[in-house]
């Protein structure tokens, strides 16, 4: 049966398996959705290398529900780290969903992305109001939407350890006034920074780490006054701490670690298990 190989890494504990983009995947949703279950993984990359100057990386992300996510900052990362270790260059351009996204590949195989334009603009995030939509009650928290590249929506509170995400998260996801629906981000402040736990659309369920949404946490509170644009501020999902800094500009950058953690392949037939080898 023939197989398709793929490298298996991780950014603060959001899983991804790198697919090279000329593998003859011809279902890449089926693909994903097989390859995650057997992986536990948060999605698959499909990655194309152009060795310009600098190299650029082409990014195409499947989730665990055959979706795909027009940005991912913790999978932006894993994509530059790719591309560094075939180029030996510690730059890196990603074209993704959401435009092109400038990284730099630290020495530790940190890797910092220029994330893009930031907005609270209802037609951008999108959300279905008038008016950018701030601290508005909505499943029993304030929300807050914002565009990372995703939507999501935005929620302070006490303690993050004290939300049940699993049931709280659901009806803001899903909610009407989000028509693309939205990552449930919920965040509190901490001594280092904030603590943040999201729900993911398309994985539909909580992850160890979220970076779209770890700078949504940022952005919301350069919003709301908590920050100053222009401070770096820790930001510390279940998988580890990111650091994003939001520009006076409503740009804004995230760096955080990469991991690579082993080699396999898959079947090209979506129906055959995944065998491991590291």
């Amino acid at each position: 049966m023939s197989e398709v190989p793929f490298l298996k890494y991780h950014g603060t504990g959001n899983d991804f398996a790198v697919v090279e983009a000329d593998e003859a995947v011809s279902d890449r949703a089926a693909f994903a959705i097989a390859l995650c279950a057997d992986l536990d993984a948060d999605g698959v990359l499909f990655l194309d290398l152009d060795e310009g100057d600098p190299p650029v990386v082409e990014m195409a992300l499947f989730q665990p529900d055959g979706s795909t996510a027009a940005m991912c900052g913790n999978g932006a990362r894993v994509a530059a780290r790719w591309g560094s270790e075939r180029t030996g260059a510690d730059e890196i351009r990603l074209e993704t969903g959401a435009g092109p996204r400038h990284t730099r590949i630290h020495e530790d195989w940190s890797v910092t992305v220029e994330m893009g334009s930031l907005s609270f603009d209802p037609d951008d995030v999108p959300v279905d109001a008038d008016e950018p939509m701030i601290e508005t009650e909505l499943a029993g928290y304030p929300i807050t939407a914002v565009d990372t590249g995703v939507p999501h929506a935005v929620a302070f509170v006490e303690d993050v350890e004290d939300v049940d995400v699993a049931t709280d998260a659901p009806p803001i996801r899903h909610a009407d006034v989000f028509p693309e629906g939205a990552n449930a981000t919920f965040a509190s402040q901490s001594e280092r920074g904030f603590d943040q736990r999201t729900f993911e659309r398309g994985i539909e369920g909580e992850t160890q780490s979220c970076g779209t949404g770890a700078v949504a946490v940022a952005a919301v509170a350069t919003r709301l006054g908590t920050i100053v644009p222009g401070e770096s501020t820790v930001v510390s999902p279940p998988g580890g701490d990111l650091t994003v800094t939001v520009r006076e500009d409503w740009t804004a950058t995230l760096r955080g670690p990469t991991a690579f953690e082993f080699s396999d392949t898959a079947p090209r037939d979506p129906g055959t298990q995944v065998g491991e080898t590291r």
